[in-house]
């Protein structure tokens, strides 16, 4: 089977959709299917490669950063990407667009066009009502064209049931699949040796430095600790990075907060192992790659209790949730994971182990692998 994924952003391009579409194109290629992903050409890279078993075909694109795309710039990926698909790639048997939106509109031309049937994979922000402090008006734009775009799809999948209940508000009747994001727990893995007690506590978060990431109640948190020595490295960068760093700085945590800016996938291993606690206050999400990371790497996790996070974290097995807002909450969680180091060793193990058990990239991509041979079969009679 041909299967042409469709993503704006491919790694080291882009956030967790982009690592989603590149872990599921590896894993499908590997299940023996033709796989091509077809994304967007950021600063000098190659127009075309071979990676991991699956080819690589970029188009011209306007984009500025690395780490996020702006609705123009999107736009112009569904028009540069939309016209290749027409004209300079072979006829795929089925598409998968991650995002409605920009990838949609491009599978939406390929079966309007050339009768190739597709799938679309619900990442986070296509879907209306997420995050809406900061999507609210592309949404209201986007919300009729998403939902006919669902609607004429084969099937239509999110990472999380959450997300597909929001979903759902836009479009009731709409069946969509729930296939969790996975994770290398070889790639990510515990330290061969543990650290010895007595150092300070060492935080990460990782991740994009936006609004929706709720980091700004970390400054409230983490002034909170009394007495006790910890270190919080962040990890990532976006448009929150400056507000952040003044909100610290005015704190005056001497140096005690470190923005590392993005790490290469290949120095995130690293990272997790070099942490006694992941936190991750974000308001809502798809399904968050980095706690599934740093769950694989044997970490407890300190999170808010929002759409996505809920289902990857238990509560008072992998570490904690906590209702946004309440940094008092938050801080009493890092409190007790810093006072009990046999607690963090405990919750690290049940973390991992929950990791391994249910969050697969392979399982998923023979998910998404029977849609799509669902969605060719449905095709053919209409073809014939």
């Amino acid at each position: 089977m041909r299967i042409l994924l469709i993503s704006h952003e491919l790694p080291p391009v882009g956030g967790g959709g982009a690592n989603a579409t590149a872990n599921l194109a590896r894993e499908m290629a590997r299940g023996g299917d033709a796989v091509t992903v077809l994304t967007g050409r950021f600063r000098g890279q190659p127009a075309r490669e071979e990676r991991d078993g699956y080819a690589v075909v970029r188009v011209p694109v306007l984009r500025r950063r690395m780490d996020r795309s702006s609705p123009p710039e999107m736009a112009t990926f569904a028009l540069s990407a939309g016209l290749r698909a027409l004209v300079g790639l072979e006829r795929p048997d089925v598409a998968v667009a991650f995002f409605g939106f920009p990838a949609g509109p491009v599978a939406a031309v390929l079966r309007a066009l050339r009768g190739v049937p597709y799938v679309v994979s619900l990442r986070g922000g296509d879907v209306p009502g997420h995050q809406p402090a900061q999507l609210a008006t592309a949404h209201r734009l986007l919300r009729p064209a998403l939902v006919r775009l669902w609607r004429s799809a084969a099937a239509v999948v999110a990472p999380s049931h959450g997300l597909a209940a929001l979903a759902r508000r836009s479009a009731p009747e709409l069946d969509v699949h729930v296939v969790p994001n996975g994770v290398s727990c070889e790639v990510f893995a515990p330290p061969a040796v543990s650290t010895d007690e007595g150092t300070a506590l060492r935080l990460l978060y990782a991740g994009r430095l936006g609004a929706e990431k709720g980091l700004g109640i970390l400054p409230s948190v983490l002034a909170r600790l009394d007495g006790l020595p910890w270190i919080l490295d962040i990890v990532g960068d976006g448009p929150e990075r400056a507000r952040l760093r003044t909100a610290f700085d005015a704190a005056g945590f001497d140096g005690r907060v470190r923005f590392r800016g993005w790490l290469g996938r290949e120095a995130m291993p690293d990272a997790y192992r070099a942490t006694d606690v992941f936190l991750f206050p974000s308001s809502g999400e798809g399904m968050p790659n980095t706690v599934l990371e740093a769950m694989a790497s044997g970490l407890p996790v300190v999170a808010v209790r929002a759409t996505g996070t809920d289902e990857v974290v238990v509560d008072g097995e992998t570490g904690f949730l906590c209702d946004a807002g309440d940094a008092m909450g938050l801080a009493r969680c890092v409190d007790v994971l810093a006072a009990d180091r046999g607690l963090r060793l405990c919750m690290g193990q049940a973390a991992r182990q929950r990791a391994a058990r249910d969050f697969s990239w392979r399982r998923g991509a023979e998910t998404y692998a029977e849609l799509c041979r669902a969605a060719v079969r449905e095709a053919l009679p209409h073809m014939a």
